[in-house]
């Protein structure tokens, strides 16, 4: 797999992340959104497990207690930062709230940087026109009582750049099936420990329905088992600020579905102008990401005409 296929997997599974606003959308009312989390990692790791046990037990023996303490320490990492961006999307609509949720862009060639890790040219051009595409949609749309929630946002941003640095790094050192399946099931574990103290009594509690069920096993197998298993694949070919710019392409996705689904699923945001101008600066700074500027062919003809 080389650098352009490896984006192209990272776009499929942004697409597949974009369907998760919906997905919670058709959640019945009065559902612990732990339960979603703990439910839906436990299944989707079960599939992984169940489809390839010898793999994964052959794997996880071979790696031994590093990597399922890194496993463990990423698992609480984006578990974290779930967390925040769930509260702070709660201050903004569906397009500003996936432009916010981008700033991830920005902060993490900043976090290698601190860290002493290079950075290419391509990469921050990238996260400024993404950066730019922020501020134009964001600028008029601020107000003072979303502050609080731009605060849980920024720092939902940094957990999530330390988070993708990391999983980049075990992406080049392990199976990426195990990765997906040690992640799922400790974050799994997490998110049934703090369900427990939302609601003892669990499972009972639950409005149990067939939407429910079909809700869960979609999350399980698209957005959890499938999704993970290609993002982590992807990433032993990618650097994680390559792949960080080339995840903001979910706000494209994020504001179709904004545009064309009904209220009864989310709720509607008309693409205006300043939105529309946005969108093209994000899509230009994650194309300079997904097409490898210094492999076009026209450098080789120049090259060679220039020999000739």
């Amino acid at each position: 797999m080389n650098r352009l296929q490896a984006n192209l997997c990272l776009i499929c599974v942004t697409l597949y992340w974009s369907m998760e606003v919906v997905l919670y959308s058709c959640l019945p009312p009065k559902v612990p959104l732990f339960s979603t989390s703990c439910v839906t990692s436990f299944v989707g790791a079960l599939l992984l497990f169940g489809a390839f046990p010898k793999r994964m037990i052959t794997e996880c023996c071979k790696r031994g207690w590093p990597f399922l303490w890194k496993c463990v320490s990423v698992s609480i990492l984006s578990a974290t930062y779930n967390t925040l961006f769930l509260n702070g999307l709660k201050s903004f609509d569906v397009a500003s709230g996936a432009f916010t949720f981008c700033m991830t862009v920005v902060v993490l060639p900043v976090v290698l940087l601190t860290a002493r890790r290079k950075v290419s040219t391509e990469t921050w051009i990238s996260a400024a026109l993404v950066l730019v595409g922020i501020v134009i949609v964001l600028g008029p749309m601020l107000s003072g009582e979303q502050l609080p929630g731009l605060g849980l946002m920024g720092c939902g941003c940094l957990l999530r750049a330390l988070c993708i640095i990391e999983l980049t790094d075990m992406a080049k050192e392990y199976d990426p099936l195990c990765i997906a399946f040690g992640l799922e099931f400790f974050a799994g574990l997490f998110s049934l420990f703090v369900w427990y103290f939302e609601e003892p009594r669990l499972f009972l509690a639950l409005p149990w329905s067939r939407t429910l069920i079909a809700v869960w096993a979609i999350y399980a197998y698209v957005i959890v088992a499938i999704s993970q298993v290609v993002n982590f694949h992807a990433l032993k070919y990618v650097t994680a600020a390559n792949a960080t710019v080339v995840y903001s392409v979910e706000i494209l996705f994020s504001l179709l579905w904004g545009a064309v689904l009904p209220n009864t699923l989310v709720r509607r945001t008309p693409l205006t102008p300043i939105i529309l101008v946005g969108a093209a600066l994000v899509l230009l700074g994650s194309l300079m990401e997904i097409v490898d500027l210094r492999s076009l062919p026209w450098r080789g003809t120049r090259k060679a005409g220039g020999s000739g």
